[in-house]
């Protein structure tokens, strides 16, 4: 049986070329990656996981696979992404000796089997999902009954700035959508995934002129990948009058940028029972007492 796929709102392909080319370049620009991870990993310690095999999703060039396995010791620990370029650097970064190892693969197809992880971890994946509810049953699946899946994401409160810039210029799509906490909530609800729990943290990033911010945003592959946006090339008087738009927003010494940092976790229920199957847990039979 052919497993779901992501939906059409994404363009895969240009989700990876952007991605590999932006490798080189990703580490010295991704203090927004390296933030959310570390609140990720701050969220984690009061959970006291000891996990046997660690499934890093959308691990770019490897820092967060790095961390956690400082933090969880020498375990069996898999780095996913779908761009070549960031995981070449992610195997050039790691020890020799080290139990990492790299997949190159789509988050909504994971060539694993079911139950084969105890903790799956998603550092600002969720942006570059189509629809969630894909990336989720497919963490579900690979996720063994009581195992932790870790996650952080933006809201839509991110880049409002940028994104109201180019409404100035056209109805095109732009920017991403973030999806709300509350939607993401009711999909990891929906895959199986237990006992969600989510919270919002805000970070907010000062730039001096626009081609900073788009700097950051291309340096870690953060331009527009939808794929019903604008075919062909943005023409350069409408890039140029999104850039006077978004310049008219900065005062002073610059722009001050939000994002809203999503964080959530949710545990695994097991592997879902096929139509006409019941799925047992055998330690919750009991013994029949003998009659004496």
């Amino acid at each position: 049986m052919q497993r779901p796929t992501d939906n059409d709102l994404l363009r895969r392909s240009d989700i990876r070329r952007r991605f590999d080319r932006a490798a080189c370049d990703f580490e010295r620009h991704d203090f927004v990656h390296r933030r959310a991870m570390d609140g990720l990993l701050e969220r984690m310690q009061p959970m006291r996981l000891a996990p046997d095999c660690i499934l890093d999703l959308g691990a770019g060039t490897g820092a967060s696979s790095r961390q956690l396995a400082q933090l969880f010791g020498r375990r069996q620990l898999i780095s996913l992404d779908l761009s070549a370029g960031m995981l070449r650097l992610a195997r050039r970064a790691r020890s020799r000796f080290s139990r990492i190892r790299e997949v190159q693969a789509d988050a909504g197809r994971l060539p694993f089997a079911a139950g084969s992880f105890d903790l799956v971890v998603a550092n600002l994946l969720l942006p570059w999902i189509g629809d969630p509810a894909v990336l989720f049953g497919e963490v579900a699946r690979v996720l063994r009954r009581g195992g932790a899946f870790a996650f952080s994401s933006l809201g839509p409160d991110s880049l409002l700035p940028l994104r109201a810039a180019w409404a100035e210029v056209d109805t095109g799509p732009h920017v991403h959508p973030f999806a709300d906490m509350h939607d993401v909530g009711d999909a990891l609800l929906r895959a199986r995934l237990s006992d969600p729990v989510m919270d919002v943290d805000r970070l907010t990033v000062c730039y001096r002129k626009p081609a900073d911010l788009l700097r950051d945003l291309t340096a870690t592959g953060g331009r527009n990948c939808l794929a019903d946006r604008r075919p062909g090339l943005t023409g350069k008087a409408r890039f140029r009058a999104a850039m006077d738009a978004l310049e008219r927003r900065f005062e002073g010494d610059g722009l001050a940028v939000e994002l809203e940092l999503v964080f959530g976790h949710a545990w695994g229920s097991g592997p879902a029972a096929m139509p006409g199957e019941f799925l047992l847990d055998p330690g919750s039979i009991g013994r029949l007492a003998r009659k004496p």
